[in-house]
């Protein structure tokens, strides 16, 4: 296969992924099927085929999108960032931003019940892992004094949950912008870690 089409092939690739994610966010992933997708493309079914052989090889190849996004983020927090605060800062921006941006809102960042118990048990490793990462960076931010000592477990699940609500009321074509909404999702979800003054 040639470069030329591969890059075809990723192109086409991430608009049947593009169109799933736009047709999930109106009808819900259960509604949705692939004549939907495929209208949305103004195409016919069976193109779909090409890329996809169902419904879940495109729910599962838009996880594994966005899990692949969650190590980037990680793996770049560590370098770019020196303190607990930074590092948590940057990776709440980032993560508003695959759920903006790279997930358009689209409620199929939870929709993991279709999936096969394999394909499952993969998406919520991967999540599993993302969950300790934040909560080893807010027990270090305690460790230095920059967090108050909290429930590091439920700190991140409540930064957790913020974040993911906003698959429920994001749309695309609203006025919220990705890099406003994170950076106001950083400064209010780090005013509840950060040390207060003795």
């Amino acid at each position: 296969m040639s470069a030329h089409v591969r890059r075809k092939r990723a192109r086409r690739r991430a608009e049947i992924l593009h169109a799933a994610l736009a047709t999930a966010r109106e009808k819900g992933y259960h509604a949705t099927t692939l004549d939907d997708i495929a209208e949305q493309l103004g195409v016919r079914k069976t193109a779909l085929y090409h890329y996809f052989p169902d419904k879940d090889a495109i729910l599962y190849a838009c996880h594994r999108e966005s899990l692949a996004e969650l190590d980037r983020m990680i793996a770049e927090s560590a370098v770019c960032c020196e303190s607990a605060r930074e590092r948590m800062a940057y990776l709440i921006r980032e993560h508003v931003r695959v759920m903006t941006d790279e997930l358009e809102g689209s409620p199929l960042a939870f929709e993991v019940t279709a999936l096969s118990d394999a394909r499952r048990a993969e998406v919520i490793a991967g999540r599993d892992r993302y969950e300790h990462v934040l909560r080893d960076i807010v027990e270090d931010g305690m460790e230095r004094g920059e967090f108050r000592h909290v429930d590091s477990k439920i700190a991140v699940f409540a930064i957790l949950g913020a974040i993911n609500w906003i698959a429920r009321w994001y749309r695309p074509d609203g006025k919220a912008q990705s890099g406003e909404l994170g950076a106001q999702f950083a400064e209010h979800l780090l005013r509840g870690l950060e040390a207060r003054p003795a």
